[in-house]
């Protein structure tokens, strides 16, 4: 088997992971931490939304803010003007990801989304795109290569997408001044529950 292709995937995605982390505006995440910081002091939720694959970053993120204390909540981003946008109210942040911001559902959803007032956190590569234009708060997490020869599968992108809303939990962890018991509480299961529960009682 002829690895060289593989090799030059790992060497290509080291770099756009380095550039990317060393370039993350954390002016921008602040910013974003805020607005949903705000959010919570009105009783508002937070929700995320993405389509295709990076529906799926939406779903994990959703999780692991759950889990620390930040209830999130996933909206189909195609589902979201077929009734599901009734899910969110006025005093709610949603987080739209979209490695390209210019797709028409993403645009059709943040339209109806603005119309009942609630703010937008975009999410994107796309620098000069409809989603960084027409959102309150805007995280880049683009890369210049996906890493592969074809250049089109989300590969590098979705990476991206995940650490810069990692980023992001770990400012609204710390504004929770989450501890170990109050993880058990979120997180009683599984074997991460499990350890948890026996550092606790240590």
């Amino acid at each position: 088997m002829d690895l060289r292709k593989l090799e030059d995937y790992i060497g290509k995605m080291e770099t756009e992971m380095t550039n990317f982390i060393d370039n993350i505006d954390k002016k921008m995440l602040i910013k974003a931490c805020n607005l949903i910081l705000e959010s919570k002091e009105k009783e508002g939720r937070v929700h995320i939304t993405g389509v295709g694959k990076t529906s799926y970053v939406a779903e994990y993120i959703a999780a692991l803010n759950s889990s620390i204390g930040t209830p999130t909540y996933f909206l189909d981003t195609t589902e979201a003007i077929h009734g599901s946008i009734g899910q969110v109210k006025e005093e709610d942040v949603v987080v739209a990801i979209s490695n390209s911001g210019q797709t028409i559902e993403l645009k059709n959803t943040i339209t109806a989304l603005q119309k009942i007032g609630v703010k937008v956190i975009g999410v994107s590569g796309g620098v000069t795109s409809w989603l960084k234009n027409n959102v309150d708060v805007f995280l880049y997490a683009g890369v210049a290569h996906e890493g592969d020869e074809l250049n089109k599968p989300p590969r590098s992108s979705v990476l991206v997408e995940i650490i810069i809303l990692q980023c992001l939990s770990i400012l609204l962890q710390q504004e929770q001044k989450l501890d170990l018991k109050t993880y058990h509480l979120y997180h009683p299961g599984g074997s991460l529950g499990e350890s948890v529960y026996a550092q606790i009682h240590e």
